[in-house]
């Protein structure tokens, strides 16, 4: 992704390193922070200085990887479970995460009594892990781009851009590939209450990419629709399951329940590691909920009734009913059949 005209990466690894770009200091602020210790990473997860299904799944598998690399010998295999358990625990979920720490420490196991080879096989699958998700979001963006006409108006919801993946994006990375082809697009951001993650993260890679949109609150979705202004929607996913059901940040479902009833296309776009082949249904899915602050509190300072307690559930379920593709690296395909074609 370019910020101010440089090329960057979400998540990379360099000389015994891991390095984040903190997604809570933009956009104000670009920081890009480096890690060490696997507890560390955790934090930074459970903070949200890293955030994004496929960004989260990358920083654990190489939060695995320097566990391995700390282990001891003698408690090489308990240090792993004791990692990889704080590391899933982090952010319940985003499968991507899952997923790239389960890669990371099954693979190092296999070589138990070699613990060098363990510590290199590990960080060899951070590596792997890292570069296909990259790739793939790369290929999932050019297929999306078919399904963007010339003069289209876009909503998008939260933040699915390259901040959210290792680079290019999902939702974004559509965006991204449809804007590089030539096309005439206009972006309409949803704000994404109470983190601001379209507000601050998506408003500054559009910026940055110089693509045309404009910040909207989340209610004002529903406004557009009525003046027949969106043409499209396209969003990331935290876990796709295998009806084609999908997870993403809360405010999802209403906007795809207003698509379905202005008959706009409601697009997912994902990588295959944020396919969860062990859940059948939205209802299986574990929905993270957070620290009520997060919408009582703007920088420190208080919005809201201070005697009055929030809800704040992180995520929501929009069915596979509501949703018109999910755009995947291998193609866009029926929601029901989305699963079966990814894991074929």
């Amino acid at each position: 992704m370019k910020i101010h005209g440089k090329d960057y990466k979400t998540v990379y690894f360099e000389e015994d390193s891991l390095f984040l770009i903190d997604q809570n200091q933009l956009p104000n602020e670009l920081e890009i922070k480096s890690y060490t210790d696997y507890r560390e990473v955790v934090e930074a997860i459970q903070i949200m200085a890293v955030r994004g299904a496929p960004a989260i799944g990358a920083a654990g598998a190489y939060g695995m990887a320097l566990a391995a690399q700390s282990a001891k010998d003698a408690d090489f295999r308990s240090a792993l479970k004791k990692a990889r358990q704080e590391l899933i625990d982090s952010r319940p979920t985003a499968v991507d995460l899952t997923i790239g720490v389960m890669q990371v420490y099954e693979a190092a196991l296999k070589f138990i009594p070699d613990y060098d080879a363990a510590r290199k096989v590990a960080l060899m699958t951070a590596h792997e892990f890292t570069r296909r998700s990259e790739e793939q979001c790369y290929q999932l963006g050019l297929h999306g781009a078919d399904l963007v006409p010339d003069g289209a108006r876009i909503l998008t919801h939260c933040n699915a851009g390259a901040l959210a993946t290792v680079d290019h994006g999902t939702a974004l990375a559509v965006i991204r590939a449809a804007h590089d082809q030539g096309k005439d697009i206009f972006v309409y951001v949803d704000e994404t209450r109470p983190r601001l993650q379209g507000g601050r993260l998506t408003a500054f890679e559009l910026e940055q990419e110089g693509i045309p949109h404009a910040v909207i609150t989340d209610a004002a979705a529903g406004y557009y629709f009525w003046k027949n202004e969106i043409d499209l929607v396209v969003t990331g996913a935290d876990r796709i399951c295998l009806n084609g059901d999908i997870a993403n940040k809360i405010g999802t479902y209403e906007k795809a329940v207003l698509a379905k009833h202005h008959g706009i296309p409601f697009y997912i776009a994902a990588p295959n590691s944020t396919f969860d082949f062990s859940c059948k249904r939205g209802e299986d899915i574990p929905i993270e909920f957070r620290d009520e602050d997060e919408i009582k509190y703007i920088d420190g300072n208080l919005i809201t009734n201070a005697g009055s307690p929030a809800l704040n559930p992180a995520f929501d379920v929009t069915p596979a009913e509501f949703i018109t593709k999910i755009i995947t690296p291998l193609g866009n395909f029926d929601p029901q059949e989305a699963a079966l074609k990814v894991q074929s």
